[in-house]
């Protein structure tokens, strides 16, 4: 199924709805295999029109590339998604990562190698490696380390105890806490940002379909406005850690989020 709206072929793209189903690493729910999928499905019941910036979705150039399927060798996978996101920025195309587990954030960093990689998380994704994997969905933020100069995670509530210490003797790395989010602005300046949106951000009353709901998070107004805010300023995004075990509650806010990014990147760009 192709992202609802995104019917501009390849040649003509602005932006490029590429969805990464990889599920591999999941520690308490897996399912986010289906995440691409629930996404572009609740995605159908959205107006064309968007009433903050006056534009309509099927004008702005949006391709849907489809899925890239995994395989069982995850450092393989993410170096060929890598390719192909790295492909869409060389054509001056913005890739919209549809995940799939979080890892997959690390071969759009790659792709798109920002200064700045900003996430909306409930976890710190600190871990060099979590039971032995260096490329679980607990890496992330470490992987976006050797990537981006600066790292802010927005809603991080989570994470080891070696993870809250590094966060904190790393002048590179900065934690927003949930209840600041809603006040943060970012100035990053002219630098370019990778943003990333794990659904697990946002409180699971608002977004159960995930797979470690970790409770006291953020509203969805919250992250809307994050968003927004930052779309002008990057040069790529993704939305991840969507699965299959609700009743579409997660897939529909990160299906909106995604053309919130649209919209707000189309309209500061």
């Amino acid at each position: 199924m192709m992202f609802p709206g995104a019917a501009a072929d390849r040649d003509e793209a602005a932006y490029a709805v590429v969805g990464a189903p990889l599920d591999a690493s999941a520690t308490f729910r897996p399912g986010t295999r289906f995440g691409p999928g629930e996404v572009r499905h609740v995605a159908a019941s959205f107006s064309d029109y968007d009433q903050h910036t006056d534009l309509r979705f099927t004008d702005l150039a949006v391709h849907d590339h489809g899925d890239i399927k995994p395989g069982s060798d995850a450092a393989e996978y993410l170096d060929f998604l890598s390719g192909t996101l790295s492909d869409y920025c060389k054509e001056g195309t913005t890739p919209l990562v549809i995940g799939g587990e979080h890892t997959v954030s690390v071969a759009g960093l790659r792709a798109c190698d920002p200064d700045v990689y900003v996430c909306l998380d409930a976890h710190l994704d600190l871990r060099e490696s979590y039971a032995g994997n260096p490329l679980s969905h607990a890496t992330v933020t470490h992987h976006a380390l050797a990537v981006a100069d600066e790292v802010v995670v927005l809603g991080g509530r989570s994470g080891s105890e070696d993870g809250w210490q590094r966060a904190e003797a790393d002048g590179r790395i900065t934690v927003v806490p949930p209840e600041s989010v809603a006040d943060w602005e970012p100035a990053f300046g002219a630098r370019d940002v990778y943003l990333s949106v794990d659904i697990d951000a946002a409180d699971p009353g608002f977004a159960p379909g995930t797979g470690t709901p970790e409770p006291f998070g953020l509203s969805p107004r919250t992250m809307h406005r994050v968003v927004r805010a930052l779309a002008p300023s990057a040069v790529g995004f993704d939305v991840v850690e969507v699965n299959d075990s609700d009743d579409g509650q997660a897939a529909a806010l990160g299906a909106k989020l995604l053309r919130a990014f649209v919209f707000a990147h189309a309209a500061g760009t």
